[in-house]
């Protein structure tokens, strides 16, 4: 799947992502500004989250939760991260076994802990209202 969108698109581009996926754990990879925070956003809200996302740069992973409370999705973004060994250390691999969403921003800094199947998500800045978003399979 390859798109150039507008910003106010990014609904439909969403919901578009979750059918295409073969699984539930994508990559983001953009440069900074691209929109890989604004489009996890609204995967988490066509998921059915009740909060909405935010970029947890600070923390590292977000969780996301339907109005029953059940689990739907994880959000890291591993911008901060200083060497694999604090992904390893937070938990990913339990992250990355569990049944929920996991979207995962700058990845290229825990490359080697991906999974093999894992989908990658290239976006690119076009200008302040056109992006391109492209999906591909390892």
């Amino acid at each position: 799947m390859k798109k150039t969108f507008q910003l106010n698109e990014i609904q439909q581009v969403a919901k578009s992502i979750i059918e295409a996926a073969p699984g539930k754990q994508l990559c983001f990879y953009g440069e900074m500004g691209a929109g890989k925070t604004t489009l996890i956003k609204a995967l988490v809200k066509e998921l059915g989250a009740v909060d909405s996302g935010n970029s947890p740069t600070f923390g590292l992973v977000n969780e996301y939760h339907d109005s029953q409370d059940n689990l739907l999705a994880y959000h890291f973004d591993f911008y901060r991260l200083e060497d694999e060994v604090e992904a390893l250390d937070m938990g990913l691999e339990d992250y990355l076994g569990s049944n929920a969403w996991v979207f995962m921003e700058w990845p290229e800094k825990i490359k080697s802990l991906l999974p093999e199947d894992v989908v990658s998500i290239f976006l690119h800045f076009i200008d302040e209202n056109t992006r391109s978003v492209e999906l591909n399979i390892r």
